[in-house]
C-alpha cells in the first residue's frame, strides 16, 4: 500500500486545501530536498503581471506586507483585545481569528505599520512574523 502512486489530480485537491503558511513550507521542503528554487523568471513575471513598462527592479521591492499571528502564547485574552483593536472585529470574531493562529490579522499593509503591529502584539506575548 505504500507503493500507491498520487495521481496530479489528487496532488492538486492537496495543494487547494493547504493554507498559505502550509503552501509556503511546503515550497521551502521542495526547494530543500530537490536543490531547486520556486521563483519565477522575471520574463514570465512580467508577461503575467502587468505592462513593459515595469522592470524587474520595480518588482523585487516589496511595499505591502502581511501580519500574520502565528500563535497567541500564554495572553491569549489580551492578543484577543489587541486584535479587537487593531481589526475592528467584533469579540466572536477576534477570538475565532486568533484561535485558527496561524492567521492574518492585516493584509497589504506598509512597513511602518507592519513593523507597529508586530511590536503591538509581541507585546502583549503573540508569537508573529510579516510576509
Amino acid at each position: 500500500m505504500a507503493d500507491k502512486k498520487v495521481t496530479m489530480e489528487e496532488m492538486l485537491e492537496a495543494i487547494d486545501s493547504m493554507t498559505v503558511l502550509e503552501l509556503s513550507e511546503l515550497v521551502k521542503a521542495l526547494e530543500e530536498k530537490y536543490g531547486v528554487t520556486a521563483a519565477a523568471p522575471v520574463g514570465m513575471v512580467m508577461a503575467g503581471g502587468g505592462g513593459e513598462s515595469e522592470g524587474p527592479a520595480e518588482e523585487a521591492e516589496q511595499t505591502e506586507f502581511d501580519v500574520v499571528l502565528l500563535a497567541a502564547g500564554p495572553t491569549k485574552i489580551q492578543v484577543i483585545k489587541e486584535v479587537r483593536a487593531i481589526t475592528g472585529l467584533g469579540l466572536k470574531e477576534a477570538k475565532a481569528l486568533v484561535d485558527e493562529a496561524p492567521k492574518a490579522i492585516k493584509e497589504k499593509v506598509g512597513r511602518d505599520e507592519a513593523d507597529k503591529l508586530v511590536e503591538q502584539l509581541q507585546g502583549v506575548g503573540a508569537t508573529v512574523e510579516i510576509k
